[in-house]
Parts: C-alpha cells; structure tokens; sequence
C-alpha cells in the first residue's frame, strides 16, 4: 500500500470511529487563504495533490479529489487514479457530487474553520435531497491521522513603514471607522491575512511567499484594534508601531471573544469569515452583518507611493529576468540543463538586487510537455532537462519591499515549430488587444476577457483559466476583487469593475497536452484616460522584459499590433537598458530591435 493510500485508509478508520460517513477537506486555512502554511496542507498530505485549489471528499468505499482547468493534468500526475475519483469544477460542483454519492441517511463531516457559511448551506440543502446530514466537528480528523503535522510558523511580525505604504495605519483605521459608522456597525471582523497586514502596516513570514501573520483583528467604530496574534510573534518595534491604539491578545483567544458582542452589530466577509465565526458571533447574540470586508478594495486601488513602488521594483526584477533569459538561451542548447536548474539560477539573479525578501510564489519552469500544466511545479521527482525543439515557459515573480511581481516568458530551446510561432502570435496578439484597451468607468475585466481570446477562438482553440488577477503591493500575487476572467472560470465570483489604481496581470495562453505551453504576461496598472465627452479608462503596462522574437509570425500581426511591440520593447530598453552593460546590454539592444 503506497504511502497516500494508507493515510487515506487512516482517515476512513478515523471516521467510522467518530460515526462520520464521510469527510470534507478543502485547500484553506482558518482564514480562506489561497497559499496557507504548512500545518494546513491537508489536502496535499492526503492526496499528493500540490496545487494551490482543490477539495477532496472521503466517503467509506470512494474518494473524489475536484479541481478546475488549470489542474486537469497535473491532479492525475501527483494523485493515484486507484484511489480517487477526478471531478472537474465547476461543471460539477462538491455539493452537486455529494447529493449523487453521498450515503442516504449518512453523516457527512466538515470542518466550520475550513467552509463558508454559504458553501455548508449549499452542501446541507444538497445532502438534505438524499437524506443526508451536514455534520460540524470540533476536531479535524486529518488532524488526528496526521502525527508529523508541523505546527503553525513562529515567525515574527515586522513592520511595514509608512514611507512605502504610502499611508499611516492610523489613517486606514479612521476611514475603516468611517466605514463602520456609515453603515451603523459597531465591529468589523477581519480575517483575511493581508487585509490584516495592509490595515496595520505590517508583514509576516507565516505563509510561504506570501508576508503575512497569521492573526485576526476585530476593530471598532473608534479605529482601535483587538490583534489576535500569537505572543511570541511580537517584536518590541511592532508594539511600539501598533502603539496603544490595538490591543493585544492570544490568537488561541479569537473563537471565545466572539462571544462577547451581545446586543453589537458586527460585520464580517461572508466570502472570507468561515462558518465558525457566523456561529459563534450569533450565537453569543451579535447582529452580524454580511458584508464585504472594507480592506479589500481600498487595499486593491493602490495609492500613488504603492503604484511607484511596483514600478522600481518592476524595474530591477525585470533586469534580473532578463538576464535569466540570456542565460537560459545561452546554456541550453549545450544540452543537461534541467527545469531545477532554472529555478536556482533565476533565484541567484533576483537576489543578487539585493533587496530581494521572497518569491512571490513558486517559480513555475516547465518545459516541452510540462508547460501545458498551467501552474506545474517542479520537483526532483518531475525535473527534466531542457531539450532541443521544445519550449520552455518561466513564470515568476519577486517579493520586494516596494512591490511583487509576476511575470510569464517563453522562449525556445532550438528552431521553434510554425505551429508553435502560430500560437505564441496568436497568444500575443490576445496580449496585445487587452494591453490597449480603452473602456467606460463601470466595466468589469470579465467584460474585457473575450479581447485576449478572440484570436485563439478564430481557428477553434481557447485556454482555461482566467486572463488576469489583482496584484497586491508587497502582499499576495493574487489579490481580489479585480479580475480578468469569466464568471464561471477559476477566480470567478461576483463581477468587480476595474477602478484607477488597480494592478492586474494580463496573462492569456494555450496550452497543447503532451507538446508545449505558452503564456505571455505582464503585470497592467489601471488609469484614467480624458477623451471627448468624458473619461475612459485603461492599462498601463508596468512589466518590462523581452517577448521572444524568434516566435512571433510577424505576417499575422496588423500595423498596430506591430507598432504596440516596437512601443514596448523601445520601453524595455529605456527601462532595463540603464541597468546593463557589455554582452548583456547588446544581447537587450538586439532582443529589443524594432520587428
């Protein structure tokens, strides 16, 4: 019995034990996090599964593992097919799947810190319609079954200066009061990592490239704080810097306190708050009010010191890339250069700025095959070498006190296909049309998601996943509300219209199972644009980096499309230029040569 299947047997045994017909493990933390630490990777621990979205359900005699396009390949790489069912979503929903398998009359557990209240109503109404019954449980049996679990990071918090914040604590705390009182709410509870981060101007090490704490915050109409944080994680500079405004105490504390707002309306995220935190503010007789955590658009409109920190950030970690790609190009073809290798070397580019804190997530170096998993990941296990005919995709990106990036290359290793030049045009010119948009105040980015498609859906192809994602200042690489995808596909939910301010990657690709991926991005900034009549708005591009030129057909590019690259590769020679001499620097000149 291999490894996955004995935990996965252990899990059964743990359930028919606690009278549970079945289990419920999603890939989150008590905080709705999309990268969690490692004490809650249950979902990897128990399937093998390494991606960053996915639930799997645990019944007596099956087990079903749901995930979405971007990990149709990689989920029936890294998880047995033996042991588990593969569910795609969302054409199949968890709730949809357990109202077909789930036993009639059985006892389904879940876990009330890992679910939204609205995911256990839509899994209780499904298992209603068999008879079965939605069952909270005051200890995750994963954790019971796993005896090597690491415990949550003891890292310590650090402060984020208000010099590149842009704006002090004090001053989010008193328009988030503001908030509060326009709405007649006397709390808001706060859950979601960066919110925390960005509201307090601090930063954490708890989440693998990602610089934040694991804590909760409840704050009061007043703008002061009650911080629940573990004690050890304290610095006497942090103290200093929250100063007596926030006050302190235990994390373990956060669940009791909840109870002590009888009589208070207190708001809470129902996106981002779990089920626990309903139950218990309710419970203790808090009027709790639904609604969106206030954080999460004012930290996504970044203010004008953020916006010029990501572009000195941009800048340097565009250099580092740049020079990567010069060395991939050069040492590739003599053959033995693994995905692995890449990896390391890109790393040693991006620290050698000096001022390099993280990767803002785990570098995706794929080659041939491998880059038709959108987000595969390499291990000593996968690691191939880079091979003469094959394209290689690196998407990346830095963790810098000014700024995180996130930016997608390919280049070839040999004589690129014309099918293969086909594509990448074709993927540029989607680039392109998003890249230039101009659009009314009030439209959505899945209102603009068709402009990156078109030229794919002209001869029948397309990709799965969403077009572009927000971007945080120094906080995570994917950051809501902002979006550039459709309703239904990965980092859907409710339509945001895109404000001034925002930072969104403009990403589209395709991908042929077996062969090659390709994805071109760049990290986009939305801005007004005056026009006759009124105000427009568009993007910015912010990334500065060489598209490969060896796989554009330039004959499928119109005179605009044309100009658009020679205007941009002008302003990555502007920008990078500077930062290079000798060898690289001609090597940037001739990448960057009008097409």
């Amino acid at each position: 019995m291999s490894t996955h299947a004995a935990r996965l047997a252990a899990l059964r045994e743990q359930l028919a034990r606690t009278a549970l017909d079945g289990f419920v493990v999603p890939l989150t933390d008590e905080h709705m996090s999309e990268y969690v630490g490692d004490y809650a990777q249950r979902l990897a621990w128990l399937t093998g599964f390494q991606g960053s979205a996915g639930t799997a359900v645990v019944l007596p005699a099956e087990a079903a593992i749901f995930t979405d396009g971007r990990y149709t390949l990689q989920v029936r790489q890294q998880v047995s097919a033996e042991d588990w069912q593969f569910v795609g979503v969302p054409a199949t929903s968890v709730a949809a799947w357990l109202a077909a398998n789930a036993p009639r009359g059985g006892r389904i557990g879940y876990d009330p810190w890992l679910h939204t209240r609205g995911w256990v109503s839509e899994a209780r109404a499904a298992l209603a319609e068999r008879g079965a019954e939605l069952v909270p449980v005051a200890t995750n049996p994963v954790d019971t079954v796993w005896p090597d679990r690491p415990a949550p990071s003891a890292a310590t918090l650090v402060v984020h200066d208000d010099v590149q914040a842009g704006a002090s604590s004090a001053q989010k705390r008193a328009q988030l009061g503001e908030w509060l009182g326009a709405r007649g709410a006397d709390a808001v509870v706060l859950t979601a990592l960066d919110s925390i981060a960005w509201l307090l101007n601090i930063r954490g090490r708890d989440v693998a490239h990602t610089p934040v704490a694991l804590a909760y915050a409840i704050i009061g109409i007043d703008g002061t704080v009650d911080l629940f944080v573990a004690p050890d994680k304290m610095t006497e500079a942090v103290r200093q810097h929250l100063g007596n405004a926030v006050r302190l105490h235990d994390r373990a504390a956060f669940p009791a306190a909840l109870g002590g707002y009888a009589g208070k309306r207190i708001a809470a995220d129902p996106e981002r708050a779990v089920a626990a935190i309903f139950d218990a503010l309710e419970a203790g007789g808090a009027t709790v009010l639904a609604l969106r955590d206030p954080v999460v658009l004012a930290k996504a409109t970044k203010n004008p010191v953020e916006i010029a920190g990501h572009r000195a950030a941009s800048a340097r970690d565009g250099a580092a890339l740049a020079r990567f790609l010069r060395w991939v190009e050069t040492e590739a073809p003599k053959g033995g250069l693994t995905e692995l290798d890449c990896v390391a070397q890109l790393h040693e580019f991006r620290a050698a700025t000096g001022v390099l804190l993280d990767t803002s997530f785990d570098t995706i170096s794929a080659t041939g095959a491998h880059g038709a998993s959108p987000h595969y990941r390499v291990d000593a296990e996968s690691n191939a070498q880079l091979e003469m005919g094959q394209l290689y995709l690196v998407d990346s990106g830095g963790q810098y006190a000014d700024g995180t990036t996130d930016v997608t290359r390919v280049l070839p290793v040999g004589e690129p296909t014309a099918e293969m030049r086909d594509r990448f045009t074709r993927v540029l010119k989607g680039h392109i049309a998003l890249a230039t948009a101009q659009f009314p105040v009030g439209t959505t980015g899945g209102q603009l998601d068709a402009f990156a498609r078109r030229p794919l859906w002209e001869i029948g192809l397309d990709y799965a996943h969403g077009t572009g994602h927000g971007v945080g200042a120094y906080l995570a690489v994917h950051e809501g509300p902002q979006r550039i995808a459709p309703p239904n596909y990965p980092g859907g939910g409710p339509a945001e219209p895109l404000r001034p301010g925002m930072i969104i990657s403009n990403e589209p690709g395709y991908y042929k199972a077996g062969d090659y991926g390709i994805r071109i991005e760049n990290l986009v900034l939305v801005e007004e644009r005056p026009v006759v009549g009124g105000m427009m708005l568009g993007f910015e591009t912010l990334t500065f980096c060489p598209i490969e030129r060896s796989l554009i057909d330039t004959a499928l590019l119109s005179a605009g499309e044309r100009d658009w690259l020679d205007a941009y590769h002008a302003r990555v020679l502007a920008v990078l230029g500077p930062q290079m001499v000798g060898e690289e620097l001609a090597w940037l000149e001739a990448k960057c040569a009008p097409v």
